[in-house]
């Protein structure tokens, strides 16, 4: 049947019965609703854009070339940078993915394949989920007692150990979700064609699921690269390259974003204060990258 045949059988009806009135209280409430989640999506993206308007304004600005290969600047000196930093904020962030993304991932297969009903994999669960909740401060403390305190000095590796904390928790909930999502009948058909457990985890599960583990990652890296509080503990500051004339300084003081944020903008020159606005900027364009690319990755995840 065509819908000029519809039309044609259907042309005398009356449907004016199923028409709401525009004063119905339902459609008065109904609209009422619809404004109200609109407004208030708009007022929870308003913090957002401000803070962007607001580092756009007064950190832009003091954007060059020189921020990113030059040294701090001392009290009165005029320029300086904070290529240190970057530097020091990968290699931090680097050392943390290193020790959480195989610890995470190795997990979550266990309480997605091996063990998803067990009274360890429910302890387990519960021990991430508690960690989710961490204060980032806590895991400084921890990372110093553990660390700093064993080797005798403040450094990148102790930074890493606290930052894979908070790092944790997101990789391994994230990544068991990801593999819960892959179709029974993909670990079925391997099973019947004589695979074992081990093999269906490793070429089955976590390669169909990898988009959504990379996701997870992301967002973790994107949480850990804007904590303060842990590195102040543990890597403390530097003025210095951690990498300088072929030596390596990893066991020394490391400098970093969040810190040097933290260090310059309570500093009374004008000069260290525009490069804590800037250094601001980068932090938070370094975020917002990595976030946007782990929600791009799961959208196009989603959609294949």
């Amino acid at each position: 049947m065509n819908s000029a045949e519809i039309a044609e059988e259907f042309k005398d009806v009356d449907f004016s019965q199923l028409e709401r009135s525009l004063r119905h209280p339902r459609t008065f409430l109904s609209a009422a609703l619809s404004c109200g989640t609109g407004i208030a999506t708009v007022v929870a993206c308003i913090p957002l854009f401000s803070v962007l308007v607001m580092l756009i304004w007064r950190g832009g600005k003091k954007l060059s070339l020189e921020l990113f290969t030059a040294l701090p600047p001392t009290a009165f000196e005029q320029g300086g940078g904070f290529g240190n930093a970057i530097v020091g904020t990968l290699v931090i962030v680097a050392i943390a993915a290193l020790i959480s993304i195989p610890v995470g991932v190795l997990t979550a297969v266990f309480l997605a394949e091996f063990g998803p009903d067990s009274r360890t994999a429910s302890v387990a669960r519960f021990c991430a989920k508690t960690l989710t909740g961490l204060p980032s401060i806590l895991a400084g403390v921890f990372a110093y007692a553990a660390v700093v305190l064993a080797t005798g000095s403040y450094s990148a590796p102790a930074g890493g150990v606290a930052l894979s904390l908070l790092m944790l928790p997101t990789v391994i909930l994230t990544a068991e979700e990801a593999m819960r999502m892959v179709p029974l009948r993909m670990k079925e058909a391997a099973i019947g064609m004589g695979c074992t457990k081990t093999q269906v985890a490793w070429k089955i599960v976590i390669p169909t699921a990898f988009p959504g583990i990379l996701t997870g990652v992301m967002l973790a890296i994107a949480r850990a690269a804007g904590e303060t509080a842990p590195l102040l503990f543990t890597a403390l500051f530097s003025n210095y390259w951690i990498f300088e004339e072929g030596q390596s300084q990893i066991m020394e003081p490391t400098a970093s974003l969040a810190v040097f944020i933290y260090n310059f903008s309570g500093m009374p020159f004008e000069n260290q204060i525009e490069m804590a606005w800037a250094a601001s900027l980068v932090l938070v364009l370094m975020v917002l990258t990595i976030n946007v690319s782990g929600q791009f990755i799961s959208h196009r995840s989603k959609s294949v």
